[in-house]
């Protein structure tokens, strides 16, 4: 859905509220219009913001995408759709798109506003990502996994589980790159992170690093697929 062009305007003046979509998993859903974007927000976290969405816009900056193995993109957590958006319009990648999303409000709110003006081919599957990615989930199917799952501010601890990051290694088609996205906003964030990171993430993916991004970090299964590196 397109606003007019005064209301765009206004926005890069104030945040404008636009549409709120509460439900059982997050009570306070709301889509604003800021900087000329659709924002998809919770009471304590920004889930999407288009192209300034930039914890996954930065990390694309400093990765050769060139370089994956194919274009199948898994998007587990799909917001507004933001991933797809940049990497179709800022990388031009070309990819075909699956996003798994819990939230009938959030995909909901994700047709409205943004996925309509997507040109790429994706499939939204309305269910939880944990059991589909360990059931449902064909393998391995996958040259780009990006992991943004969160309730509010928080990622549920099943996400953070070896079981889990076990299915998703599975899901890789070899020189795929898992994308795993992470609040860094403050100093008990970045311990919980160097935690999570040393005893279950490096251990599934021993060559993984954490890319520091401010106020996220992103932990890649590939360092060598970052450029200059590789």
């Amino acid at each position: 859905m397109r606003q007019p062009w005064w209301k765009i305007w206004l926005s890069y003046l104030f945040e404008w509220h636009i549409e709120s979509a509460p439900g059982p998993l997050n009570p306070h859903l709301y889509v604003s219009l800021k900087r000329g974007r659709y924002q998809l927000c919770t009471a304590h976290a920004v889930y999407s913001f288009e192209d300034l969405y930039l914890n996954f816009r930065s990390a694309f900056r400093q990765m050769a995408l060139e370089q994956l193995p194919g274009r199948e993109v898994l998007v587990l957590g799909l917001g507004l759709g933001s991933v797809p958006w940049i990497l179709e319009q800022v990388y031009h990648f070309g990819g075909t798109y699956t996003a798994v999303e819990r939230d009938e409000s959030v995909i909901y709110l994700a047709q409205k506003y943004v996925l309509s003006r997507l040109e790429a081919p994706l499939q939204v599957v309305c269910a939880d990502a944990w059991h589909w990615v360990q059931v449902q989930a064909p393998e391995p199917a996958f040259d780009l996994i990006a992991m943004d799952i969160f309730v509010d501010d928080t990622v549920p601890p099943q996400f953070e589980t070896e079981a889990f990051l076990t299915a998703l290694r599975t899901l890789l088609r070899p020189g795929g790159v898992l994308m795993y996205n992470r609040l860094a906003a403050t100093d008990r964030d970045r311990e919980a992170n160097r935690r999570f990171f040393e005893s279950a993430f490096a251990k599934i993916f021993p060559q993984a690093v954490r890319l520091d991004l401010g106020s996220n970090e992103m932990l890649l299964n590939r360092p060598d697929l970052l450029r200059g590196t590789g």
